[in-house]
């Protein structure tokens, strides 16, 4: 296929570019920064998904098949604790480049005939991250799924939940093929090497939900549901995360020490190290299987 990228500039993007290019596709970059060297063979567009034009000019005429876009602010720029909170040209940046900027992408696609796009969501649409007041995130039930109560209260929670119903909207009404994958915490080998020096602090840990993703294994998610896309329903959100916690004991028996509350609410086995949060919805419509593990990289 076809298939234009944003955000190769970060640290998933280039994970998704290499997985695209080794299955065959014809992959072209859409950043404001020049790609690294790795990436001098495919055709690099300089541009951002802020700017409207820019991305109607980085499809038009090109007769892209498949849209990844990885493009976005990845935390909540307007958050209290945030270097800059306070800043009228910083602050709005989240809600601007998650909502507009993505909405830019959706305009430029269907102008395009474009007939996929796939984006790289996140977990943090439940609400359980950047809490801003006291109260606590309420977990219905476990492992988290994807029919699971929204709570956000950060623009970056927000806007990510927002950018899942213009895709929605884009597909019911112009018959994009849309999808998001709520992925967790995005680790690459390094990131992997450094979990373990994550994993003691246990209340932040429960307080993040200790959710993580391989960048490999969501770079394959990404590409299983462009190639499937024609064969499954026209629009979905799926959790995108390893089967296995960033919790060094075992999940059950963290949670009986330190959230007990949580036992009762366990409508499967979290069997070992567990995630909180269950990815079946994907396993199931595109058999991907997670294949990366923090523990072996130690």
């Amino acid at each position: 296929m076809k298939t234009l990228l944003t955000g190769v500039s970060g640290i998933f993007g280039p994970f998704l570019a290499r997985e695209l290019i080794a299955h065959g596709n014809e992959v072209i970059l859409f950043s404001r920064k020049k790609p690294d060297e790795e990436f001098k063979d495919c055709e690099w567009i300089c541009g951002d998904i802020n700017n409207a034009t820019d991305c109607l000019n980085a499809m038009k005429g090109r007769n892209i098949d498949a849209v990844h876009n990885v493009a976005a602010m990845p935390d909540p720029t307007d958050w209290k604790w945030w270097k800059g909170h306070d800043d009228p040209a910083i602050y709005p940046l989240t809600m601007q480049t998650n909502i507009v900027g993505l909405y830019n992408m959706l305009q430029a696609a269907i102008r395009s005939d474009v007939g996929i796009f796939v984006n790289t969501g996140t977990n943090c649409v439940y609400g359980h991250g950047y809490r801003v007041t006291d109260r606590p995130y309420k977990i219905h039930y476990l492992p988290i799924d994807e029919d699971h109560p929204f709570d956000a209260e950060d623009s970056y929670s927000f806007s990510k939940q927002t950018g899942e119903r213009l895709m929605e909207m884009y597909s019911r009404v112009y018959g994009l093929r849309c999808y998001s994958l709520r992925s967790g915490y995005i680790a690459d080998k390094q990131r992997r090497i450094e979990i373990k020096n994550e994993t003691e602090n246990i209340e932040d840990l429960l307080e993040w939900l200790a959710a993580w993703v391989g960048a490999e294994d969501l770079a394959a998610a990404h590409r299983l549901l462009m190639e499937q896309a024609e064969s499954i329903e026209p629009f979905g959100c799926y959790n995108c995360m390893n089967d296995d916690s960033m919790f060094t004991g075992f999940t059950m028996d963290i949670l009986e020490k330190y959230r007990p509350d949580l036992i009762p609410l366990v409508r499967e086995p979290l069997l070992n190290h567990a995630s909180l949060f269950t990815s079946k919805r994907l396993k199931t419509v595109t058999g991907w299987l997670p294949k990366e593990n923090w523990r072996q990289e130690i």
